[in-house]
Parts: structure tokens; C-alpha cells; sequence
């Protein structure tokens, strides 16, 4: 009774000690031949360029493709309301902070930052001063990226009178359309302002799917030999 005792424990132990040799040979498997990429931003939105108004606040979110899923960090936000300072050269200062990471299979609907600024028109009423796109850098590294901004603008005059004196300006109920090109070729626009986002790039196993986003350098090649990427090393750094 306890020889067979003593077989079964036998037993189970090689069945867990084969359990776990297989979950770590798929774990080193899945390491070494990655099914997806990942992708973190940090920065921050630094600020803008209104000329014309102050006490301005901005909205930023995230458009990226149906390829793409967000593992941490946040998709939107809000900054603090900001005023022009005498000492800046009238620039509205936010240095707002960036941090997300995205993972996907391929670079289609690479992510794209929108940003909308807000104000107080002379009623006191919210309105749009501007909106704004730009792609996430595609390079590992520092960036910094000025935004052109524009608000949509009334066709006829007597609607332009007619929002100002009411306080409703044309705007989009979704500022992510913004990113995308459909129906943007029907509504007027006016140029107005810029925001300025400075951007850190990390990338992982974006080489070992066969994309190659760094830059041709002595360096990166001298990397690419040794097994590690340049993007690699900076984002297990």
C-alpha cells in the first residue's frame, strides 16, 4: 500500500516537472518569436501658439487602426486651464503629460494624437479654437512635432453672426474625425494657432516581425549584428 503510495506521488511529480518544463519552453518560444509589437509613448503637450485669445485649455485622445489595442496608460485627457505669461512671449504653457503604450501585428492605423483647445468666448461660453492631428513619430527617439490648428467655419455670413452672437460655434461632435480624411473635403475651415508636443519613442520586436523603423547608422548596424535592435535597447533601458 504505501510502495503504490509512494509510486503515484512518483507519478505526479513527472507529470508537474513536465507541466512546467513545457510552459517554460513556450514561454522562451513566444519570447524569441513574438506574435506582436509594442509601442510606448511618453512626452508631453507643451503648450501653443494663440495669438488672439487666452485662458486656454486642450483635449488630447488616441485614433489608431482596428490592428491596434492600447496595454496601459491613458487614451485621453484634459489639461489645465493656462494663461499667457509675460515672461514667455505670450505662448500658453501646459507641459502635460503623455503615457501609453500600444501593441499590434502590423503598422496599418499606426496611432495618431488629436488635439482640441477650448477657451472663453467674450460671453464666457466654451468654444473651440482650434483642432489638430499628428501621426506618432515612427523612429525611436526624441521628437518634438508643432501642430497647425483650424475650427470649422459657418458658410454664410448671417450663420457666422448668428453662432458668435449665440455662443455656438461649428464644431465636431467627434473630434476624432479630425484623423480621418472622409467628408473632411465638404467643410470649411480656418487656420488658426499651433500646439507644440514633444515626443519619446520606444519600440519592441518590431525586427524580429520584419519591420525595421530605425534609423541607418554605423551604431544600429553594429547593434543589428549583436542580435539587438536599437529601438530594443532603448526600450529595456
Amino acid at each position: 500500500m504505501i510502495s503504490s503510495r509512494i509510486l503515484l506521488n512518483r507519478d505526479e511529480l513527472v507529470v508537474k516537472q513536465r507541466l512546467i518544463f513545457r510552459l517554460r519552453t513556450e514561454a522562451v518560444m513566444a519570447t524569441s518569436n513574438p506574435s506582436v509589437f509594442l509601442l510606448t509613448v511618453n512626452g508631453q503637450i507643451e503648450g501653443a501658439n494663440f495669438p488672439e485669445y487666452d485662458n486656454l485649455y486642450c483635449k488630447y485622445c488616441f485614433v489608431y487602426g482596428h490592428d491596434w489595442a492600447p496595454t496601459s496608460g491613458l487614451e485621453e485627457g484634459i489639461t489645465q486651464i493656462t494663461c499667457k505669461g509675460s515672461q514667455s512671449s505670450h505662448r500658453l504653457i501646459w507641459n502635460f503629460p503623455l503615457e501609453t503604450t500600444f501593441k499590434s501585428t502590423n503598422p496599418s492605423g499606426w496611432p495618431q494624437l488629436v488635439v482640441s483647445v477650448y477657451g472663453p468666448d467674450v460671453f464666457g461660453n466654451d468654444v473651440v479654437r482650434g483642432y489638430g492631428a499628428t501621426h506618432i513619430p515612427f523612429t525611436p527617439g526624441q521628437h518634438t512635432r508643432t501642430i497647425p490648428m483650424f475650427v470649422p467655419e459657418p458658410t454664410w455670413r448671417v450663420q457666422k453672426f448668428t453662432s458668435w452672437l449665440l455662443g455656438r460655434r461649428p464644431e465636431y461632435t467627434d473630434p476624432k474625425v479630425v484623423a480621418q480624411g472622409e467628408g473632411r473635403e465638404v467643410t470649411r475651415v480656418r487656420s488658426q494657432g499651433f500646439v507644440t508636443v514633444s515626443f519619446h519613442i520606444m519600440t519592441k520586436d518590431m525586427k524580429k516581425l520584419g519591420y525595421d523603423t530605425g534609423p541607418s547608422s554605423p551604431a544600429n548596424a553594429q547593434s543589428a549584428t549583436s542580435g539587438w535592435s536599437t529601438e530594443e535597447q532603448a526600450y529595456d533601458t
